[in-house]
């Protein structure tokens, strides 16, 4: 079986996109496991499908897989670049489309400067929504982390993330303590592990170890997740600049308002890297 593939990047976190509409895309773990190995196979953070919707108010239907051949229900990177191939491909004319996840419904659109923003909605702090093993919610939750607590941030952009304060974010034992925060009993569906040093009140750095795949050189819902985080905590304002590995992502949030939680925007570049077909 051969399958025309895409290789894109966002700011460096690396996709392998797939047009599922034009030929059959069906795949096991082991497989996505392959396509991502960067020894053996294409190499990437995550693989993208690009499939037809099964709503009929949307456009189109998005899939995401991570490197472990997990399937996850968003990213905000590859959101961009699923916007990018969508409209560089032909498979729509429109600048702003309605995409179906396996969080819910965003919506992309392609800027005039080249760049992509994605309204990624609102985000969700209650327990059972992350999920995360707590009595209620809370600005900041502690964990037992090998007799250590560890303060985070607790929240979902429709994945689950952890956000960890730190000073120095290149001290930050984001390999070590990432792996043992992402399958923490209290995550029953692992976590996303952000580890944000603030520079000022419109300015942070930030790494992340994004679960199935480890430390990435840029996360979209992870940089969501941490401005919200620093919003909630007062230290940010509401239009945030995120320096990760990468590169820059701008992040916008106006909190709640008339009881009703603001979406998040997330703006930045799509990148198309290469063509190629695969032998599977």
């Amino acid at each position: 079986m051969k399958l025309r593939f895409t290789k894109m990047h966002g700011l460096g976190n690396d996709f392998v996109v797939f047009d599922a509409i034009h030929q059959t895309v069906a795949l096991s773990a082991a497989q996505y496991r392959f396509i991502a190995d960067r020894h053996f196979g294409i190499g990437c953070d995550q693989i993208l499908l690009v499939e037809r919707p099964t709503q009929s108010d949307v456009d189109f239907r998005y899939r995401i897989f991570n490197a472990d051949g997990g399937e996850v229900q968003q990213c905000g990177n590859g959101a961009r670049c699923f916007a990018r191939f969508v409209y560089d491909k032909g498979l729509t004319d429109k600048r702003v489309i309605r995409v179906e996840t396996a969080s819910g419904i965003i919506e992309p659109r392609l800027e005039a400067d080249a760049m992509v923003s994605v309204n990624m909605g609102p985000p969700r702090f209650a327990p059972p929504q992350i999920p995360f093993v707590a009595d209620a919610e809370a600005v900041v939750h502690v964990i037992d982390v090998d007799g250590e607590p560890i303060e985070l941030s607790v929240l979902s952009m429709g994945n689950p993330h952890a956000v960890r304060l730190v000073c120095n974010l290149d001290a930050a034992p984001v390999p070590t303590l990432g792996a043992q925060i992402e399958r923490h009993p209290r995550f029953p569906e692992r976590v996303n592990v952000g580890f944000m040093q603030i520079i000022q009140r419109r300015e942070i750095r930030l790494r992340v170890f994004e679960r199935g795949s480890g430390e990435t050189l840029a996360c979209g819902t992870g940089a969501c997740a941490a401005v919200v985080a620093g919003i909630r905590r007062g230290l940010l304002d509401s239009t945030v600049v995120v320096h990760t590995q990468g590169g820059d992502l701008s992040i916008q949030w106006a909190g709640a308002k008339d009881g009703a939680m603001a979406p998040v925007w997330l703006t930045g570049p799509a990148v198309t890297v290469f063509e190629g077909e695969v032998e599977l």
